[in-house]
């Protein structure tokens, strides 16, 4: 799904459209558009240049396509359907790639109340930020069991004990829904900003 732009605009040699007032070197005329893609395509541009950056499901382009604006690209699991998408995200916020993830996967699954908890729990992980997850046993093995190595973790207010990191698959039905009222509240904020840029 790509951001509908306004029709006052200027088409550049290339063909893209741009807002009056807007450098398109800049790469500001393309930050925050997605649209899905088919596997091979997500596939190809994997093997195509060594990433910028890669995540599980996600990585950037090394090469930029205007001013910090760089491709990024997705592989989630969207009700069950193994999907594939392509965006530009401006690299100057570190978090726009989770925060694209998120909208994705917010937009894609419709209404929050009719999400299964997998994927409630892959919307909280989009959406917190690198600070506050990891991957059990990476940098400390002897801190997690070994059947836990290799499973997503996330900091939780613990209480008493204070802040605390928490298997995701493990949090409860309550930390599901705090954390969702706070991902269904930036998604409406990024739905005002899409209307604004249309």
């Amino acid at each position: 799904m790509a951001s509908q732009r306004a029709s006052k605009c200027s088409t550049s040699s290339t063909g893209t459209k741009t807002p009056p007032g807007i450098d398109p070197i800049s790469g500001t005329p393309y930050a925050g558009e997605y649209f899905e893609i088919a596997a091979e395509q997500y596939h190809f541009m994997l093997a195509l240049l060594p990433p910028l950056f890669q995540r599980t499901g996600m990585f950037g382009m090394s090469e930029f396509k205007a001013g910090n604006v760089t491709s990024v690209f997705f592989a989630i699991r969207i009700r069950g359907r193994e999907r594939w998408f392509h965006g530009f995200c401006d690299l100057s916020d570190k978090r726009s790639p989770d925060a694209m993830r998120a909208a994705i996967v917010a937009h894609g699954t419709g209404a929050v109340d009719s999400m299964t908890r997998e994927e409630k729990l892959e919307a909280i992980w989009s959406a917190t930020h690198a600070d506050f997850k990891g991957i059990a046993g990476e940098a400390d093995p002897g801190a997690w069991p070994p059947e836990h190595h290799g499973k997503r973790t996330i900091l939780v207010n613990a209480g008493a004990l204070g802040t605390v990191l928490k298997l995701l698959e493990d949090l409860s039905d309550e930390e599901i829904d705090s954390r969702m009222s706070d991902i269904r509240a930036r998604s409406r904020r990024a739905g005002a900003s899409d209307a604004e840029r249309s």
